[in-house]
């Protein structure tokens, strides 16, 4: 099971309705929209839009499943892929409500990471959360980001130019790590076995 895809034009209604029904809820985390942006009209041109992107090379947009993969329960996006000596991207996402607090951000940045990292070829990525959206920082300390600065007024976000807190990963850093703990799983289960 993975816990994204690139996303669809098929998955407009599934979006649209995310969105219409999340609107408060992912107010205070997004820029203000126009009224079209949460209709099926607007939702179909955001994903011709994106998907553009990913056939120049320069966008990995996608779709975050419930676990069950039958359901369209958030977004997550590889924007600015920028190739040469940089090696780069940034990462942005957001989860429904009512799916929030069950993992599925942490699985599909984890899932997103692994793509970059794989079959993309991507050196770095990076993230920026407000200040106060822990949730977040939670999920990209989960997903081995560090903190690495603080740009203020960075994004207008909610109709305000607003601070955010800056996070990368590394991919020799990100391997490193997911190699320490395969060993880590293997020595525990040596134990348990013994």
């Amino acid at each position: 099971m993975r816990p994204t895809r690139l996303i669809s034009i098929h998955d407009a209604s599934a979006l649209t309705r995310l969105l219409e029904e999340n609107r408060d809820f992912l107010a205070p985390w997004e820029p203000v929209r126009d009224e079209e942006y949460f209709t099926l009209a607007g939702q179909r041109k955001t994903i011709e839009r994106a998907l553009e992107r990913h056939a120049q090379g320069a966008a990995f947009p996608c779709v975050i499943l419930a676990p069950d993969e039958t359901q369209v329960v958030g977004r997550i996006n590889l924007n600015t892929i920028v190739r040469g000596p940089f090696q780069s991207a940034s990462v942005g996402y957001l989860v429904a409500e009512k799916f929030n607090g069950q993992g599925l951000a942490t699985a599909a940045v984890a899932d997103i990471k692994r793509r970059a990292f794989g079959e993309l070829g991507l050196h770095r990525l990076e993230a920026g959360t407000l200040t106060n959206n822990h949730g977040s920082q939670k999920v990209l300390e989960r997903n081995g980001f560090e903190r690495f600065g603080l740009a203020p007024r960075y994004l207008k976000i909610a109709g305000e130019w607003q601070d955010h807190i800056l996070f990368q990963v590394l991919a020799a850093e990100s391997r490193n790590a997911e190699s320490r703990n395969a060993e880590s799983r293997n020595a525990e289960s040596r134990n348990a076995e013994s």
